[in-house]
């Protein structure tokens, strides 16, 4: 998987006007009409999993290029441009109150498009699941308010949701793709899309924590006196020096970030050594496991037990502060140039006004001399 991030996102609060979102909904459903017309429904599913072009569309269709109100505007706009009958493509969920009725959504949607019982749980299932993932599996700090599950006819799927930091006051979005996803909890995103954290990160769907994931297993597995009794020896541990407990060549990271949950949820363990899981999935998929319990299970595993956890941040570019000098990421210029050319020609072969069009392209010669 090739993980990217691009560009701050600060949290913008208000409403998009009406007269924009409706301007959004019109030129979002011409350029997209050109994509499904000339490549298909899955090319389409692609670019929304690809958070250049993404974040490309967003301004293009006229939302401000770092805001993080682009995510959950261009989402709305889709769904409504996106008609199942006319395009065979339809958007579940949302922000806030809507993300709760994506479930509902997808069963709605996937008896209109006639599928099975079966294909249906395992979307609602898809769902649940990356949702879980960008929650407890990688934890930096980020609470996701946006959820939006878009199906298309052939039963391929893309997701894009976004988290706030309620600290720092910026939003991250995460973007994933049916055909991408070989294994939910180990490097399954198609794109990151935020800023990229100085402190550490607890991502345990990096290849580097396979032993953690196993080990938490493992852990998780074992009576709830048993955890209880590592737990205490794990703050023990956390209340010495960094030196007393790093083990042989294990990198470094900031003593805040190793601090235990303040409460750990003992109904919630008693419930993963009744149901016994059989692998990290399982664990993360048990009803009431959440950040804090994953967090607790992922120290041990660290601490304890020495398996090694990636601490790094899973975004590896950023712009905005840093740009054409590198400092201090460098921009993945040729995915962002594929992108915004993609986007380029699809506009100039779209059916909307002379107007709209040029305006449009004005808009995409902004966004390259705001990156680059």
């Amino acid at each position: 998987m090739k993980k990217t991030g691009v560009a701050y996102l600060p949290l913008h609060g208000g409403r998009c006007p009406p007269w924009l979102f409706r301007k959004m909904v019109r030129l979002s459903k011409a350029i997209c009409e050109i994509i499904l017309q000339d490549f298909g429904r899955k090319e389409l599913l692609r670019r929304f999993s690809n958070p250049f072009f993404f974040q490309s569309l967003g301004c293009v269709v006229g939302f401000d290029y770092h805001s993080s109100g682009l995510t959950t505007t261009l989402t709305g706009a889709l769904k409504e441009a996106l008609s199942l009958e006319e395009h065979g493509v339809a958007v579940c969920g949302g922000k806030g109150k809507a993300s709760r009725l994506t479930l509902e959504e997808i069963e709605k949607y996937g008896s209109k498009f006639s599928f099975s019982s079966k294909r249906i749980d395992n979307l609602k299932y898809c769902s649940r699941i990356v949702a879980k993932v960008d929650t407890s599996a990688v934890q930096s700090g980020y609470n996701l308010y946006h959820h939006a599950f878009f199906i298309s006819e052939d039963g391929s799927w893309a997701v894009v949701q976004q988290g706030l930091n309620p600290k720092n006051r910026f939003a991250r979005r995460y973007h994933w793709l049916s055909e991408k996803v070989q294994s939910f909890v180990l490097e399954p995103h198609s794109g990151f899309f935020g800023e990229r954290i100085e402190d550490v990160v607890l991502n345990l769907t990096s290849y580097k924590s396979v032993t953690a994931q196993k080990v938490i297993v493992d852990v998780a597995k074992e009576g709830p006196m048993k955890v209880r009794n590592m737990v205490s020896e794990l703050n023990d541990k956390l209340n010495v020096t960094l030196m007393d407990w790093i083990f042989p060549g294990q990198k470094k990271v900031a003593f805040k970030n190793l601090i235990m949950p303040v409460s750990v949820d003992w109904n919630v363990i008693r419930k993963l050594y009744e149901f016994q899981p059989k692998n990290f999935e399982e664990v993360l998929m048990t009803y009431g496991v959440g950040p804090s319990t994953v967090r607790a299970l992922a120290l041990i595993s660290n601490l304890i037990y020495g398996a090694e956890v990636d601490w790094e941040d899973p975004i590896k570019y950023s712009f905005c502060v840093g740009g054409k000098d590198g400092v201090p990421y460098p921009v993945d210029k040729k995915a962002y140039e594929e992108s915004i050319k993609f986007l380029r020609d699809v506009i100039e072969g779209s059916e909307i006004g002379l107007d709209d069009r040029k305006n449009a392209l004005k808009r995409l010669n902004i966004i390259l001399t705001k990156t680059f």
